[in-house]
């Protein structure tokens, strides 16, 4: 049997995850305990439990004397995402284009339209935009076939859910899926490089 308080716990970190995700608690949002306390109707024993696992997943940053809040990406580390994203995903494209580039094709286009799906939806739900956009670059990635490529490009994952969020007031859905569908276009002509430049167009997007 589960233990409840353990239950309770798992369920306020999967609703706030998702109230982030959807862009309800914005970045940079201070996360007040007695009004998660009063909106979830739970113990502040939990809501500290719930806050220290979002925490570890990169989404919440506890401060001493000052509470929690929703993570943000600040200029210097947007950049220093991109730098790592960069190195990691266009050597990934160069692998899979020279090894299989019809696998990639294939692989890239199958998630490519379930990000289109996840944006053209009657009301788009902004959780399902991220979680599709992260496929699309997994799908990429995963392509190369290098497992040691493949799980530094995970380990980038909670970052690049912040960065998607911070792309929200920036981008429509439909904007986000006209940059991927002319990204996977692009790959076949102009190879690694239209990667490149895709990451660049998006980190500046944010940036301003």
């Amino acid at each position: 049997m589960s233990d409840p308080g353990t239950t309770a716990v798992a369920a306020l970190t999967s609703a706030l995850r998702e109230r982030i995700l959807d862009g309800d608690l914005a970045p940079g949002a201070r996360l007040v305990e007695r009004a998660i306390v009063e909106h979830h109707g739970v113990s502040r024993v939990t809501v500290r439990s719930a806050l220290g696992r979002l925490e570890a997943e990169g989404l919440v940053v506890l401060e001493p004397h000052r509470g929690a809040r929703v993570a943000e990406l600040g200029p210097a580390q947007l950049h220093d995402l991109f730098a790592l994203r960069t190195a990691l995903e266009v050597e990934a494209a160069r692998i899979a284009l020279a090894e299989r580039p019809e696998a990639l094709d294939a692989e890239l286009g199958e998630a490519v339209a379930a990000l289109a799906a996840a944006c053209r939806r009657k009301r788009v739900v902004w959780s399902r935009v991220v979680e599709a956009h992260e496929e699309v670059h997994r799908a990429l990635v995963d392509a190369a076939r290098s497992p040691r490529i493949a799980a530094a490009h995970r380990a980038l994952a909670a970052e690049m859910r912040l960065f998607v969020l911070q792309l929200r007031p920036v981008w429509s859905a439909e904007a986000m899926v006209a940059h991927h569908e002319g990204l996977r276009r692009e790959l076949r002509t102009e190879g690694p490089e239209a990667l490149r430049r895709h990451l660049s167009e998006g980190e500046h997007a944010v940036a301003g």
